[in-house]
């Protein structure tokens, strides 16, 4: 059971960060848009019963929770700390999750194990340059695919929705990519 270690503000007014001092998952980024979808995840499918939550994202020691825009804060905070708590870290013991659940992130497994040079060295240089900022703000980057010069990223937890992820951060990737790698390849936020 995860204790909470801090709950932080994300750019995302609609989304916060929980620090736990447990991990819930083994490094594996975990995302879910819908109740329907998060229904094999133990700890996302109790978030959302919470209620007002429109997407749930966790990896390692951090969960983000986008709430609904009519929601408050102060009312919804000690509602999802209950499940939070109750959840199951990992270690030994599993927290829930069954493998269809941990394929959530396929598209980016499926990129990240490309035989592609070319996506190699565009995550090596997100995970040096943009996800770790990214996990600070409560979200995260996934490649979803690169075809012919067009490079498909997704945004998870607080990015998901965040209008800078979709604007002056994608141009930075973009621009970044174009600069150290291949001045073609154009960035896509599906």
């Amino acid at each position: 059971m995860p204790k909470i270690a801090d709950i932080q503000e994300t750019p995302n007014p609609n989304a916060v960060k929980f620090i736990l001092k447990e991990a819930v998952s083994h490094g594996t980024s975990h995302s879910f848009d819908s109740a329907e979808k998060a229904e094999t995840d133990a700890l996302a499918k109790s978030l959302f019963e919470v209620g007002e939550v429109v997407s749930i994202f966790y990896m390692d020691k951090m969960i983000t929770v986008e709430k609904t825009d009519g929601a408050d804060w102060d009312e919804i905070l000690p509602l999802l700390a209950v499940p939070i708590r109750a959840a199951e870290s990992v270690g030994g013991a599993t927290n829930g999750t069954n493998d269809s659940a941990a394929s959530t992130v396929g598209g980016a497994i499926a990129a990240a194990a490309s035989d592609n040079p070319v996506i190699a060295q565009i995550n090596e240089l997100l995970d040096e340059r943009i996800r770790p900022y990214l996990a600070s703000d409560g979200g995260w980057l996934e490649i979803l695919d690169l075809e012919d010069k067009t490079l498909k990223i997704r945004y998870q937890g607080a990015c998901g929705s965040c209008p800078s992820s979709l604007t002056g951060t994608l141009m930075a990737i973009e621009n970044m990519i174009k600069d150290e790698i291949d001045s073609e390849i154009e960035v896509v936020a599906v």
